[in-house]
């Protein structure tokens, strides 16, 4: 998997609410996930995550900083540092991290995660969004912030003794603007003016702002945010005019290099699939297993028009991705053929049992969210659980089996959930390659049945499924028990089917279940 190291990530997140406490002095440490730390489940085997101590006070830690070491943990996040576990920390040659006391962990979550998920050249642009907004916050006199068109917060200034109140405070602790009635009014002041807006506070508590929208053409990109403590430059709205245009380059370049990116990374992604590429290359980039995919379909009946149909699709994928980012980490996505497919982690020394518990509910949510999004039936497929990145062409081929067998009464399933029906599948792609696994009496009674209206092999193949049980194969026809025996009787005759052979009634069950269509949906 992709790694970042400590002190990068301490950089991208450029936090004061982030302390680092102890590293190990002889290697460097490099993060790859960061987890919630569960005091109901076991702790995993994790190598190179960073465990967030959700619950654990810091002075008590000691035990769960040792416990995450013993699991291959790069390090522990602790909330506040008055008693933390320096000197364990220490002895066990993992990190320790202090966030503020107030530090609310789904916030701190969000934001390392965030972090760790960057690409380098999405580093180097947040670096330069947050030298930016130093820049602006120099000039202007005024604490500066750098915002998305979502009001999620991409950089902010760090000059020492600049004054600042509590919706800044508590915006960049969440990296996101706090919500409410009159601050969607004032967003929407700052993207219908032309240049920047002075705009009063919100609360009494409050320092008024000066803003300016960043656009590239006529598109919204973000916005620029000064707290005003009236001693702002003569300037500041010059300074913030120039700000404004330096910032659109910046996240442009950020946009462009996330498209490369995700790009290259669709691509290895389709190779792997495909084949066509060496898993040392694919290694390189999402590192060993366990590793399974998921595969995502629009159920036909929705298809529309050609155009419609891709179009769909694609909103499909984004909706997969969308998903993926928020609930698996780590992951990657592509449309192929119509169909999404996801590659998915497993948690390092977990088992198939453990992939599933994380992916269903995964794979659950994406229909659901899917469905009520483009108002077409989804389904969703989970290959087998591989333990490398060179088993993934097999895992695909599972997924897409199990795409096969869904409907809307099994929307969801796992190749395990239905691994009879799809070895039915392959037998079924068997049998039809080979023209003398074809040959036997199944033929001779479907020509019977066809030119002369009988139903030998609806009545054999009922009596079969019923493990040859005359009385459920008779309710299953609706026919009485006796006609079901005579026409088992006279089958036997006609077509020479020694019915008392287990050989024979074996080979006569998977050539009427898989070639004939006498059996149920198994049947391609």
């Amino acid at each position: 998997m992709d790694a970042i190291a400590l002190g990068d990530l301490i950089d991208v997140v450029r936090s004061p609410a982030l302390h680092l406490l102890a590293v190990p002095g002889e290697s460097a440490v490099r993060i790859g996930e960061v987890l919630l730390y569960d005091a109901h489940a076991p702790l995993p085997t994790a190598p190179g995550a960073l465990l967030l101590a959700v619950g654990v006070r810091a002075a008590d830690a000691g035990p769960l900083v040792r416990a995450a070491a013993a699991a291959g943990m790069a390090g522990v996040v602790v909330r506040g540092s008055a008693g933390a576990p320096v000197e364990e920390a220490e002895a066990c040659g993992t990190a320790l991290l202090a966030v503020e006391d107030g530090s609310a962990w789904h916030h701190v979550h969000l934001t390392l995660a965030s972090a760790v998920g960057a690409r380098p050249e999405q580093s180097d642009s947040l670096a330069d969004l947050f030298a930016l907004a130093d820049a602006i916050a120099a000039a202007t006199g005024g604490a500066t912030t750098l915002e998305d068109p979502h009001q999620r917060i991409l950089a902010y200034s760090t000059v020492p003794g600049q004054p600042v109140d509590e919706d800044r405070r508590q915006g960049i602790l969440g990296l996101q603007v706090p919500g409410g009635l009159e601050n969607a009014a004032q967003y929407q002041s700052v993207f219908a003016a032309s240049g920047p807006v002075r705009l009063p506070p919100l609360t009494p508590d409050d320092l008024p702002r000066l803003a300016v929208a960043v656009r590239a053409g006529d598109e919204p990109l973000g916005s620029v945010w000064v707290v005003d403590t009236g001693a702002l430059a003569p300037d500041a709205d010059k300074t913030l005019t120039q700000g404004a245009s330096t910032a659109a380059l910046l996240l442009l370049r950020a946009r462009a290099a996330h498209e490369l990116a995700r790009h290259r990374n669709t691509d290895l992604l389709r190779r792997l699939l495909d084949g066509t590429t060496d898993p040392s290359d694919a290694r390189r980039h999402w590192g060993t297993g366990p590793f399974r995919v998921a595969a995502f379909r629009l159920d036909g009946g929705g298809a529309g028009s050609a155009p419609d149909s891709e179009w769909t699709a694609l909103r499909l994928l984004d909706v997969v991705r969308l998903q993926c980012e928020a609930r698996s980490g780590r992951h990657a996505c592509v449309l192929l053929d119509g169909v999404v497919y996801a590659l998915l982690p497993v948690a390092e020394g977990r088992g198939a049992g453990d992939g599933d518990q994380q992916h269903r509910p995964l794979a659950e949510h994406v229909v659901r969210r899917a469905g009520d999004a483009l108002r077409v039936p989804v389904r969703a497929a989970l290959g087998g659980v591989v333990a490398d990145l060179a088993g993934v062409t097999d895992s695909r081929a599972d997924a897409d089996l199990v795409l096969r067998l869904l409907h809307d009464g099994l929307p969801v399933a796992t190749v395990d959930e239905v691994r009879p029906r799809v070895t039915l599948l392959q037998l079924a792609e068997v049998l039809r390659e080979r023209p003398e696994l074809r040959r036997g009496s199944w033929q001779r009674v479907r020509a019977a049945d066809a030119g002369h209206g009988t139903e030998y092999a609806r009545t054999l193949a009922a009596w079969l499924d019923a493990g040859c049980d005359v009385a459920r194969a008779a309710k299953e026809l609706s026919v009485h028990p006796n006609t079901c025996r005579y026409r088992l009787r006279q089958a036997g005759r006609q077509f020479g089917i020694d019915l008392d052979d287990p050989d024979e009634r074996l080979v006569l069950w998977l050539q009427l279940r898989t070639l004939s269509g006498s059996g149920d949906s198994a049947s391609p």
